[in-house]
C-alpha cells in the first residue's frame, strides 16, 4: 500500500469518527433538548399545582368568610326580631299593670260614689286575696300589711275574712295583725321610679320566717310568667324555643 492509499484510508477514518461524533452529539442534544422540556414542563405544572392549590385555599377562606358574616347577619337579625317581640310583650305587661290601677282604684266623696263599682269590687278582692293568704300560711296570729290607702278597707273586711278563713279551714278564728308598715303607694307620674304597689296584701307569720305576697303586682308577675308561652304563640305564631 502506496502513501496515497494509506492517505486516504486515513481521510475515510476521519470522516467516519467525525461523522460519529457529529451524531452522537446530535443524539446528545435531543436528548438534552428532550430532558429539558420534560423538566421544565414538570415545574410549570408543579407551579400550576401551586398556583391551583393556592386559588382553592384563598377560594376556601372567603366561602368561610361568607358563611361567618351570613351566620353574624342572621343572628344578629333573630335578635332583633327576639328584641322587638320582648319589647311588644313588655308593652303588653306595662299596659296590664296599668289596668291593675282601675281595679284597685278608689278615692273618697263624689268621686267614690261615681267609683262605686271598682271600690266594691276591690273591697271583696281584698277580702279573697286574705282568706287565700290565710289558707296559705295556716298560722293562728298573722302580721297583714297593705297600701296606706287601703287600710280602712281591709279593717272593713276583717271580720268577714276571720269567719269565712275559720269556717274553711275548721280553725279558730285567727288573729290579724295590721302593720304599721304600709306597703308602697300606687304608680305616680310623681314616683315614676320608686317603689310602688299597684294594691292587695302581704301576710306573714308572726315570726316573719313564712311570708305570703299577694299583691295585685305579684299575681300578674305570676299569671303572666304562666302565660307567657301562650301569649308568644298567640301573637307570634310559635312558641318561641
Amino acid at each position: 500500500m502506496n502513501d496515497a492509499d494509506v492517505s486516504k484510508q486515513i481521510q475515510q477514518m476521519v470522516r467516519f469518527i467525525r461523522q460519529e461524533a457529529e451524531e452522537k452529539a446530535n443524539e446528545i442534544s435531543v436528548s438534552a433538548e428532550e430532558e429539558f422540556n420534560i423538566e421544565k414542563l414538570q415545574l410549570v405544572e408543579a407551579e400550576k399545582k401551586k398556583i391551583r392549590q393556592e386559588y382553592e385555599r384563598k377560594e376556601k377562606q372567603v366561602d368561610v368568610r361568607k358563611k361567618i358574616e351570613y351566620s353574624m347577619q342572621l343572628n344578629a337579625s333573630r335578635i332583633k326580631v327576639l328584641q322587638a317581640q320582648d319589647d311588644l310583650v313588655n308593652t303588653m305587661k306595662e299596659a296590664a299593670a296599668k289596668e291593675l290601677l282601675n281595679v284597685s282604684h278608689h278615692e273618697h266623696g263624689i268621686i267614690e260614689s261615681i267609683l262605686h263599682h271598682h271600690h266594691g269590687g276591690y273591697k271583696k278582692l281584698l277580702h279573697d286575696l286574705i282568706v287565700q293568704s290565710l289558707l296559705r300560711l295556716k298560722e293562728p296570729c298573722v302580721l297583714l300589711r297593705c297600701r296606706k290607702h287601703d287600710v280602712h278597707l281591709v279593717e272593713h273586711v276583717l271580720e268577714g275574712v276571720k269567719e269565712e278563713y275559720a269556717e274553711k279551714a275548721n280553725v279558730h278564728q285567727p288573729e290579724i295583725i295590721v302593720d304599721e308598715i304600709h306597703l308602697p303607694p300606687a304608680p305616680s307620674h310623681h314616683n315614676m321610679h320608686g317603689p310602688s304597689c299597684s294594691g292587695g296584701v302581704v301576710l306573714a307569720s308572726r315570726d316573719g320566717k313564712i311570708v305570703c305576697e299577694n299583691t295585685l303586682d305579684a299575681r300578674l308577675e305570676v299569671v303572666f310568667r304562666k302565660k307567657l308561652p301562650e301569649i308568644r304563640k298567640c301573637l307570634f305564631g310559635q312558641v318561641a324555643a
